[in-house]
């Protein structure tokens, strides 16, 4: 069996903690809804980074609220590029799967479609 990375990210409308866990459920509804045979319990673990302006409340504690108990998590923050989309979070999902890298669906909603407007066709 592969681990697989599954990326995505959204944008968060101001920094508050229930704007950044309704946009962080949104995001890991979305790559679930993409990704129809990820369960929690395959991921290895999960890294979420929030761009400088976003410090209110971890992104984690929306997976948590989701179930996510037992999945390793981790919160960090991006650099912060002078260009960069403000009010960003970002998650990287590591999968173990048996699907070929080509058939992983990676989500990226609302402004942060910019960051890969080359996956926005298989997002949600």
């Amino acid at each position: 069996m592969s681990v697989r990375g599954i990326r995505g990210a959204i944008d968060v409308p101001v920094d508050e903690p229930e704007a950044i866990l309704q946009a962080t459920t949104t995001l890991l509804e979305a790559l679930l809804e993409a990704n129809p045979s990820l369960e929690p319990q395959d991921l290895a673990s999960v890294i979420f980074t929030l761009t400088p302006d976003l410090c209110s409340v971890y992104p984690a504690k929306a997976a948590r609220q989701l179930g996510w108990s037992e999945v390793p998590l981790l919160c960090t923050r991006e650099i912060p590029v002078p260009a960069g989309i403000p009010r960003i979070v970002r998650v990287l999902a590591h999968w173990n799967t048996e699907l070929p890298q080509q058939a992983i669906k990676h989500v990226y909603l609302g402004e942060a479609s910019q960051l890969r407007p080359d996956w926005v066709s298989d997002s949600s």
